[in-house]
């Protein structure tokens, strides 16, 4: 089911860097991180990882701004680590659950592209997957929601 929401804003403890789709699995071990620093400095997690694709409009050999964020409940003001905190403001995005193996993403992401241009929306280049659930050795039961962000 897809659906046109307002996430509100959200605390993340975030990693920022360039990538390039065929080299995001090189960053999976970011997440285990950011847990870690997290703990280390008692801030409590308030949600799944997310990833975040900035100026992301398609292509495997266009670059973009990727960051991979843990929601946390505040911004620690006086941090001085490897990671960086911030607050966003509320996203607007079209919003799916996508199911299974995250090889399938591009049909999820054509499906919504379709819905957006077929209800006449105007994306931004700025795409969150929210990973529920991550399962490794069974990626059929991964659960991730792909929000497309709006104007």
């Amino acid at each position: 089911m897809m659906q046109v929401k307002e996430v509100p804003p959200i605390s993340f403890l975030f990693f920022r860097t360039e990538a390039q789709i065929n080299t995001l699995t090189q960053f999976l071990p970011v997440s285990q991180e950011l847990y870690k620093e997290a703990v280390k400095n008692k801030i409590p997690i308030t949600g799944p990882v997310h990833w975040h694709y900035h100026s992301f409009t398609g292509g495997e050999q266009q670059a973009f701004t990727l960051e991979i964020a843990l929601p946390v409940a505040y911004v620690l003001e006086e941090y001085d680590g490897n990671f960086h905190f911030k607050r966003t403001g509320a996203f607007k995005c079209l919003a799916l659950v996508h199911e299974g193996n995250w090889l399938d993403f591009p049909r999820s992401y054509d499906v919504a592209f379709h819905y957006i241009a077929d209800n006449k929306l105007e994306p931004l280049a700025v795409n969150r997957e929210i990973y529920i659930n991550v399962d490794f050795k069974h990626p059929e039961a991964n659960v991730s929601e792909i929000q497309i962000g709006l104007k």
